[in-house]
């Protein structure tokens, strides 16, 4: 059925998906296209036959295959139910399912009607829109996954990552090839910056042409497969194709710095890209936010909200955003040195999310706090820079953090922390050190 072969460990999600097995709730996943979610999907079904379940009890669809082109939600119901086993439970697993006309009846009926466990697939939010929702109202469970983190990436180019303590200087890791070859860390960071996390660049060396042709591909299939195929499905669509790559572009460079919608549209309308709103006369601010939209529902950006700590208050006003990946966006733009300090902050967001933190920048008085990282065991602030040795620097990143007066964790990420690890209770940690230290990444 599956090539363990082929598989590479994704413990994070994987784990997620077990702790949910034989339950009620539809396991939904949900990314950007080819991030993985087709690779869980066999894992899961690997561990279901390890654990004793039988081949005929799985039932594996996968909708972009020319074998279930043109499937009614009607036709999938019955592939389905033909497959029943009596007295035996049916694991359902349906891959890119929105490609399936009314696929949510189709999932409810087995529900209703089936002994059995579904797990579906989608690389788009509106999988989960508020008219696709209703059917499944409550009884769905959604497992967001991401690019490959730096522990993965690792992993997928067959690095191995071992965890050594010396006495003298403290924790640190060694990174070896297969032969046992040592590495170091930081010519291998700079390659996951560089190009990125989606998986299949690992099937390649790390060479730039053959990696910008594999995110040429990732990229053109995330805009014609899930933003101009959106008015078959009943979204309004993208009309105008060279506007959305501009939005794109833009925001691919803006990465981390406040966007404004409506400039957007002004810098747009005066280079003749965007048409006037007949009402205000105005460039059209409603098309910028709507193309906007698509992109966040592909999964390609993610916006941040800002909380206001002193007034302990979500704020409206301006936003940012984030790229879900960093070789896309050095495609989009060139793969050159470009904006390092905020590219590693895009980094910490994703990693943050992947860790399952509900993140928002904070604002303190006058000053920004890069990011809150909340969840239901902690809370904790976060400060992004790329060295901690220059005094101005430091000084800068520490102050925001010296004004918030709670005694919740306060941590400086950097790439050269320098010698104190410690600034009046404020951690000062290496970035890479702590992106390799996650026990749900950890193979060592």
């Amino acid at each position: 059925m599956i090539s363990t072969d082929e598989l590479k460990n994704r413990n994070r999600y994987l784990n997620k998906l077990i702790s949910f097995q034989d339950t009620e709730p539809v396991k939904v996943i949900t990314g950007i296209r080819r991030c993985g979610k087709s690779s869980l999907l066999k894992l899961m079904i690997q561990h279901l036959l390890q654990s004793g379940v039988s081949k005929k009890q799985i039932v594996s669809m996968n909708f972009e295959s020319n074998e279930f082109i043109g499937m009614s939600s009607e036709a999938l119901y019955q592939y389905v139910k033909d497959r029943v086993i009596e007295g035996q439970r049916l694991y359902i697993f349906l891959d890119e399912v929105q490609r399936i006309p009314a696929w949510e009846n189709a999932v409810n009926a087995f529900r209703v009607d089936l002994d059995c466990d579904i797990y579906v697939t989608g690389s788009n939010s509106y999988l989960l829109s508020s008219e696709y929702a209703t059917y499944l109202s409550g009884r769905y469970v959604e497992i967001k996954i991401l690019p490959l983190s730096f522990r993965e990436f690792l992993d997928f180019h067959k690095y191995e990552v071992r965890k050594i303590t010396n006495g003298l200087i403290g924790d640190m890791f060694h990174i070896s090839d297969q032969n046992g070859e040592s590495y170091q860390l930081s010519p291998l960071f700079n390659a996951y910056m560089r190009f990125g996390g989606m998986p299949g660049i690992s099937k390649n060396d790390l060479g730039q042409e053959n990696a910008s042709t594999m995110l040429n591909d990732i990229y053109n299939t995330v805009v014609m497969q899930d933003i101009l195929q959106r008015k078959s499905i009943g979204h309004s669509q993208v009309t105008d194709i060279e506007l959305l790559h501009l939005i794109v572009r833009f925001l691919a460079d803006n990465i981390g710095n406040n966007v404004s919608a409506s400039s957007m549209a002004n810098t747009l309308g005066n280079e003749g890209m965007l048409d006037t709103d007949k009402r205000t006369g105005k460039p059209s601010t409603h098309t910028v936010l709507s193309y906007i939209g698509t992109l966040r529902e592909s999964f390609l950006f993610y916006p941040i909200k800002r909380f206001d700590i002193k007034g302990r208050q979500y704020l409206r006003t301006l936003g940012k955003y984030y790229i879900v990946d960093l070789g896309i966006r050095n495609f989009l733009l060139g793969f050159r040195e470009r904006d390092r300090g905020h590219a590693i902050e895009n980094l910490v967001y994703f990693e943050l999310l992947r860790r399952g933190y509900d993140v928002a920048v904070g604002k303190v008085g006058d000053l920004e706090i890069d990011f809150i990282a909340n969840s239901l065991k902690e809370k904790i602030y976060f400060q992004v820079t790329e060295n901690m040795i220059n005094p101005e620097v430091r000084a800068r990143e520490l102050r925001p953090l010296q004004m918030i007066r709670d005694n919740y964790p306060k941590i400086v990420l950097s790439l050269d922390p320098g010698l104190d690890n410690d600034y009046d209770g404020i951690k000062s940690l290496n970035l890479i050190d702590w992106l390799l230290d996650d026990p749900a990444d950890q193979t060592y």
